[in-house]
């Protein structure tokens, strides 16, 4: 049986840990950011921390930190409910996947606090493909097997992996050129210096309306409003075709769980916010949020499902 003192310290304990949480947050929040300052996902989530700080009575500060290293860094912040992470598929589900050597574990290292938006992918053309439809493309793809060309953001990026779900559906072979990032690959799209990719929409709506692009197919499961007449791929033909580039918030392993849970909440309010929303459809992005158990589950699903096609395809980027 516990003495008098020890029950005491342990109600003690009980009563400082309620009360720091009763004045949580005390002080700004970082968001660490591991993409590049100006990227469709570091734009989107300015929005958010404007509003999710107004939120919360605290600043929601934004850091740079690119990559594999910002997702390390997010890790091993102290789980105090100041550092949070956003994540992207990319680097919480298929980096994992491809490859073995990463030194974070996304479900050692994180807990989910929710989803936060989905940027939609679109397939565009180079002009001079001289195609207009995915069934156009498709058919040329099978009679030139391994001459057309696509370029991405880099090996195990969501533009290569959409690719290859493409191909593997369609019965297609085609070439994969990566780039390192966005830009260049959009860029090179544009020079005609290669055939096609699959980007988010943001990065290519520009030169979608000024024709210096074929669109295709909007690559997730509805049309987007900002091109309302590009066809899904469903309806050009390509069943079971269905992907999302999505960004959630997460925190370090070991935070809280009330604090998540009041972070998650408020992020969710903002998600609806019709002002935030707005401004994240001008960006191309759907605004998609989630709690925190919705986010683990879709992980799990989405998990399944890549874990499938990257064994089918036989994909590897150590």
């Amino acid at each position: 049986m516990r003495s008098f003192k020890q029950v005491l310290a342990a109600v003690l304990a009980v009563l400082m840990v309620q009360g720091a949480l009763a004045a949580y947050p005390e002080k700004p929040i970082r968001v660490v950011v591991p993409f590049p300052a100006g990227a469709a996902a570091d734009n989107a989530m300015r929005v958010v921390a404007l509003k999710l700080g107004a939120e919360l009575g605290q600043p929601v500060v934004i850091e740079n930190k690119a990559a594999v290293p910002g997702i390390q860094a997010a890790a091993m912040a102290p789980a105090d409910g100041y550092t949070f992470l956003l994540g992207a598929g990319s680097g919480m589900v298929t980096g994992p996947l491809l490859k073995s050597k990463l030194p974070y574990n996304p479900t050692r290292d994180f807990v989910p606090v929710g989803r936060m938006l989905i940027n939609v992918p679109i397939l565009t053309a180079h002009p001079s493909l001289g195609v207009r439809s995915v069934k156009e493309l498709v058919a040329l793809a099978k009679q030139k097997p391994g001459r057309l060309d696509y370029s991405s953001s880099g090996s195990g990026s969501p533009g290569h992996l959409s690719m290859e779900m493409f191909q593997a559906l369609t019965g297609t072979h085609m070439v994969h050129i990566p780039y390192k990032g966005g830009a260049p690959a959009v860029n090179e799209l544009m020079g005609g210096h290669v055939h096609l990719g699959i980007n988010a929409l943001s990065s290519v709506t520009l030169h979608v309306k000024s024709g210096k692009l074929v669109p295709l197919a909007v690559a997730n499961a509805k049309r987007t409003r900002t091109l309302p007449d590009v066809p899904t791929m469903a309806e050009a033909g390509v069943t079971g075709f269905e992907y999302d580039i999505w960004y959630a918030l997460f925190a370090p392993a070991r935070t809280p769980p009330d604090i998540v849970s009041r972070v998650s909440a408020a992020l969710q309010r903002v998600l609806t916010d019709q002002d935030v929303v707005r401004q994240l459809t001008e960006q191309g992005a759907d605004a998609a949020p989630s709690s925190a158990q919705e986010l683990a589950r879709f992980i799990q699903e989405d998990t399944a499902r890549w874990s499938k096609i990257i064994k089918d395809r036989n994909l590897k980027v150590d």
